[in-house]
């Protein structure tokens, strides 16, 4: 089955241009040129969604937001600049990435490539994991604690699998955003220690044991 993307862009020209890029591909693609139509398009479940920020009607991350709870594929934002405070509240509300216009059509295609085959690597596992009342499932992607779920974002998940995965082992800020956002940058500790943040306040608000450990200067660590 061909992998379904949902272009979402004001500028047809845009559009176009990455709609025939992927679909030379092979992707089956789908497009949307305001924030309205995009909601309408993502009922359809596509396998990854390119949303540009600065819409008319209603903003990109205004439509993340409306569709995450409902849509956990990634969600690649387009946008003409961003400042860090922009990212954070972006990545925040359920983005998985940024690329910067003008871009490269080769780098978008990688970017997309990369998301793809880390969903596909998820999708396959099946695995639980158990500590008393406290479950992951990481084939749904959900944690439960006294069979009660805890509600995380797509981000959050993925750093609780990430340390609780590899259970003692210390990562630092720049590694769990490369493994988790996909690429290397410098500078993107904040958006890490953020989510961090969240993780913590959600677990203790649920009476969790402080699972997630900082060791100071280097970096996290799940607790054992």
């Amino acid at each position: 089955m061909r992998e379904r993307i949902l272009i979402v862009d004001d500028e047809i020209d845009i559009v176009n241009m990455i709609k025939e890029y992927f679909h030379l591909r092979g992707y089956h693609t789908m497009t949307a040129v305001s924030g309205k139509e995009a909601l309408k398009k993502a009922e359809a479940q596509p396998d990854i969604i390119l949303l540009d920020i600065n819409m008319p009607d209603i903003d990109g991350i205004t439509v993340m937001k409306m569709i995450r709870e409902h849509i956990s594929c990634p969600i690649l934002f387009l946008t003409a600049s961003i400042e860090d405070a922009d990212k954070i509240r972006g990545f925040a509300a359920g983005a998985d990435d940024y690329i910067v216009k003008p871009f490269s059509l080769e780098e978008l295609g990688a970017r997309v490539s990369a998301h793809l085959r880390r969903e596909l690597r998820r999708r396959s596992s099946a695995k639980l994991n158990f500590d008393g009342d406290f479950v992951i499932d990481y084939s749904e992607r959900t944690v439960f604690f006294k069979n009660k779920q805890i509600a995380l974002a797509k981000k959050e998940f993925d750093i609780v699998e990430l340390l609780s995965q590899n259970t003692g082992q210390v990562f630092d800020k720049e590694r769990i955003y490369e493994r988790i956002w996909g690429y290397d940058s410098d500078g993107e500790s904040s958006v890490v220690a953020e989510h961090i943040r969240r993780i913590r306040a959600k677990f203790a608000v649920n009476g969790i044991k402080p699972y997630v450990e900082t060791i100071w200067g280097v970096g996290y660590k799940w607790a054992r």
